[in-house]
């Protein structure tokens, strides 16, 4: 989806997903949350996550609490503009999604209630903004997905900014138009600022290859399409765990070494101020940063990152250890100015 600044209307209408029998509007429980068991009553979740991960997180989260929950299923940009659009009128009583950039559009916005300390507590602090305001609750890699039989592992590119350099003219793959590489660029922004992330989209505009959607990306990699893909780790390690037909002839490379093409992108909950049951949407956001939820990710497919309750993510990822990932705050990730800059380029 192309994103044009200021666009907040005209937005595409979600589907709603009803996950439970009764409405958003039920009476609300004192705004301080209790444990798990403590609250009742119904949420409405505006979900930019995977829907499949989300149910997962849903149903188990009714089944211990008894509290309904509403899902409206959109991307991150849609989800964030819809919620700035409806400002304190919004029907969400929480926000999830992919990336960190839509956390904090939200989040500059004013719309974001404190996170409770007991939920902040159960995630460390280099998986959570600086300002507290929402929190991380899955992570994702990025990634160079390769064609091992067109590049050597000698010949692969030692920073992602090396693939603005005239010898990797049409050798890679993007999907720009998405929310997943927007968040990289933001990453580079922070970490390298505007003049060296104007000079690598312009690089970029000239040497890559665009495709829609990071699995498009891979598979045309995987078909001998392209040489390499800059995507997120979780695409590569999901269709293997399935048939692998579009990732048998690719291998992930990660960057490593604090580059910007390590950056480890936070999937992010927040609670809305104007949430219509502030004790059930915190303790939903709770649910998910503790061990059940976080097992969640160890055990199913979406291959996301665990990053909270000392739980370890799946066995089948590099450790999140080993991926050393720059230090990035997420509440800086500026995504007017990726717009700005990636329209400016010819990339949007």
């Amino acid at each position: 989806m192309k994103i044009r600044k200021n666009a907040l209307a005209g937005i595409a209408v979600v589907a709603t997903t009803a996950l439970g029998l009764a409405a958003c509007g039920s009476a609300s429980t004192p705004a301080a949350s209790g444990s798990a068991g403590s609250v009742s009553g119904a949420i409405t979740v505006y979900n930019a996550q995977h829907d499949t991960l989300a149910k997962e997180w849903v149903d188990e989260f009714t089944k211990e609490t008894g509290v309904k929950v509403t899902v409206r299923q959109g991307s991150d940009t849609e989800m964030s503009n819809q919620i700035v659009q409806e400002g304190a009128a919004s029907p969400a009583d929480v926000f999830l999604t992919e990336n960190s950039p839509a956390m904090a559009q939200v989040e500059n916005a004013g719309l974001f209630a404190d996170v409770d300390k007991s939920t902040l507590d159960q995630v460390p602090a280099e998986f959570r903004p600086s300002t507290g305001k929402w929190t991380g609750i899955a992570a994702r890699s990025t990634v160079l997905v390769y064609d091992k039989n067109k590049i050597s592992a000698d010949k692969l590119p030692k920073s992602m900014l090396d693939l603005a350099n005239p010898e990797w003219k049409g050798r890679w793959a993007a999907s720009p138009s998405g929310a997943d590489f927007q968040a990289i660029v933001a990453a580079l922004l922070q970490l390298k600022g505007e003049d060296a992330t104007q000079a690598w989209l312009k690089g970029m505009k000239d040497n890559a290859k665009i495709y829609k959607g990071n699995s498009t990306a891979m598979k045309a990699v995987n078909a001998g399409e392209v040489d390499s893909a800059l995507i997120y780790h979780y695409y590569y390690y999901g269709d293997q765990a399935q048939t692998g037909e579009n990732s048998n002839k690719v291998t992930p490379y990660f960057f490593k070494k604090q580059d910007p093409g390590a950056f480890l992108s936070l999937s992010g909950g927040g609670v809305l101020k104007s949430a219509k049951n502030a004790a059930a949407a915190q303790a939903f956001l709770k649910f998910i940063t503790g061990k059940k939820g976080q097992d969640i990710l160890r055990t199913g497919t979406s291959f996301e990152y665990a990053i909270a309750s000392q739980v370890d993510s799946n066995a089948k990822l590099v450790p999140i250890k080993d991926l050393q990932a720059p230090v990035v705050d997420p509440a800086k990730l500026d995504s007017t100015k990726v717009t700005d800059l990636m329209t400016k380029a010819g990339l949007l």
